[in-house]
């Protein structure tokens, strides 16, 4: 327990990459004692609602449902921007006349940190990806303020904050350089990780909870070996890639395949599915990668510090913004194959599959990699850290 039982807020945004890396973090609070506050869209309220935590609904306007993101970054980064703006005045009524003694915030709930600091109050931000590091300004940011809406981006943020009463008015400061930051991945997913600030950032990696808490998933009896295969929840509309999975895998001897679809494609749409091979549009992740012998992931951030804190050999199938990055970080730890989707025949896929689970090499660095992960403490030097701001 704490010294005290306080009242601990989360504010975030409705993607769930951006939800679940936190939740067991929550969960945790909510155990110690604490009365957690957790200010989200009521889309994703089966999510919060179970972890104990009091949902604080606003309505968000980011394209969420549909996946609908622009392709421009600077399009992209005013969606954020706009969520910020309209969210505030919901989020300050509640807050103002319920203040927390720490706001904990998702890096897209910009307008968690203008509360905080109107307030005066503690604030520590809680990434799914990776942070920015000394000289991330030049070698990342730069380029992009180049590009066409960028001047009027940066002028439309600045003059919000300035009319907030945030006490961070640069733009670049509140936005990216944030006072207190726990980094929920492993330190290995970081680029340049030996240029990361450590006295703001600590890095605790994949937070999970204890496995009565999560959905489970049971190996099939006779099952020699596992295969999970997913794109996570946004970029699922891959019905080509699934049907290059089931005859790439489909009775494979001695593999069981776990496929996940998402919500966008209909099995249908796939023809006859393998006797070893169980098709599902949402799976308990974390439970099959504990059994996993194989996983196949679009490299998104959660999956894959999922993927090495299980020490699961990864082949990374890049979708879409980070994936493309995370996907050549796992290839450098020695750890998984990269196979972009125009790549990703059958034959190809199986090949990789093959030759991955046949490296001594990948085995040895996957069980490197998840010792050192499980040293980085997880959800509960999380909690600690979150529970030493109150003083």
């Amino acid at each position: 327990m704490s010294r005290r039982r306080a009242h601990i807020a989360m504010v975030s945004v409705p993607a769930v990459s951006h939800v679940l890396p936190s939740l067991e973090i929550i969960r945790e609070l909510v155990a110690r004692g604490h009365r957690v506050t957790y200010a989200n869209d009521p889309a994703v309220s089966h999510l919060i609602t179970p972890t104990g935590a009091e949902l604080v609904p606003y309505r968000s306007v980011l394209p969420v449902a549909d996946n609908d993101w622009p392709e421009d970054p600077i399009a992209a980064m005013g969606l954020f921007l706009d969520e910020g703006i309209q969210a505030l005045p919901a989020l300050r009524a509640f807050y103002d006349a319920d203040p927390a003694d720490v706001y904990l915030y998702d890096i897209g709930a910009y307008a968690a940190r203008v509360i905080a600091e109107t307030q005066g109050r503690p604030l520590v931000q809680l990434s799914p990806a990776f942070v920015s590091w000394d000289g991330y300004d030049e070698e990342v940011a730069a380029p992009l303020w180049g590009l066409p809406g960028a001047d009027a981006y940066r002028e439309r943020f600045g003059r919000w904050l300035a009319d907030t009463g945030a006490t961070t008015t640069d733009m670049d400061a509140f936005a990216g350089r944030p006072s207190t930051s726990l980094a929920l991945i492993p330190r290995a997913m970081q680029p340049n990780s030996d240029r990361v600030d450590t006295t703001t950032v600590t890095f605790v990696g994949s937070c999970a909870g204890p496995r009565a808490d999560r959905d489970t998933w049971v190996r099939p009896e006779g099952a020699e070996k596992v295969l999970l295969v997913s794109l996570g929840s946004a970029y699922t509309r891959q019905p080509e890639f699934y049907r290059q999975c089931l005859a790439a895998y489909g009775n494979l001897p001695g593999w069981h395949v776990v496929l996940q679809i998402g919500k966008y494609v209909d099995p249908a749409e796939l023809g006859a599915i393998p006797g070893n091979v169980e098709v599902r549009s949402w799976v308990p992740q974390l439970s099959i990668l504990e059994q996993a012998d194989a996983f196949i992931t679009h490299a998104g951030m959660g999956s894959s510090a999922e993927g090495l804190s299980a020490g699961v050999p990864m082949i990374a199938v890049p979708q879409a913004v980070d994936q493309f990055m995370n996907a050549d970080r796992l290839v450098e730890l020695g750890v998984a194959r990269r196979v972009d989707t125009a790549d990703a025949t059958a034959e190809v896929l199986r090949d990789t599959l093959s030759e991955l689970v046949a490296d001594p090499e990948v085995a040895r660095r996957s069980a490197r990699l998840r010792e050192d992960a499980l040293l980085e403490g997880g959800t509960s030097r999380a909690a600690d850290l979150i529970e030493a701001t109150l003083g």
